[in-house]
């Protein structure tokens, strides 16, 4: 028997990335979220159809949260319309991932969800 390590942190990710898809199946066709995890760097994307070939979707990520393990801590970063990460400066570091789990979800300034 393998036995597989919880990654907490990823655990509260996925937590929250559920949080936000719609309970409806008809909605998730055009508008889902999923992310990616490799350990130290997090992306948070929408997941929606081409506009041009519905059969196919694209992944949009708006969120980046990255570990530094020598600091110990988690870097929130936004993408801006130019397509480049940015820091998120009114609340860019953490020690804890809830609490930037907790800045994504507030968005006091429409940077995550417009």
């Amino acid at each position: 028997m393998t036995k597989a390590t919880i990654d907490i942190n990823e655990s509260k990710i996925k937590q929250y990335v559920e949080s936000l898809r719609s309970e409806n199946q008809e909605i998730r066709t055009q508008l889902d979220f999923g992310y990616s995890y490799d350990g130290k760097i997090v992306e948070i994307y929408e997941i929606r159809p081409l506009w041009n070939n519905p059969a196919e979707t694209q992944n949009i990520p708006f969120v980046k949260i990255r570990f530094y393990k020598s600091k110990q801590l988690w870097n929130l970063y936004w993408m801006r319309a130019s397509g480049k990460w940015e820091l998120y400066e009114p609340f860019s570091k953490s020690t804890c991932i809830d609490k930037i789990i907790g800045v994504i979800r507030e968005d006091k300034h429409g940077c995550f969800f417009g």
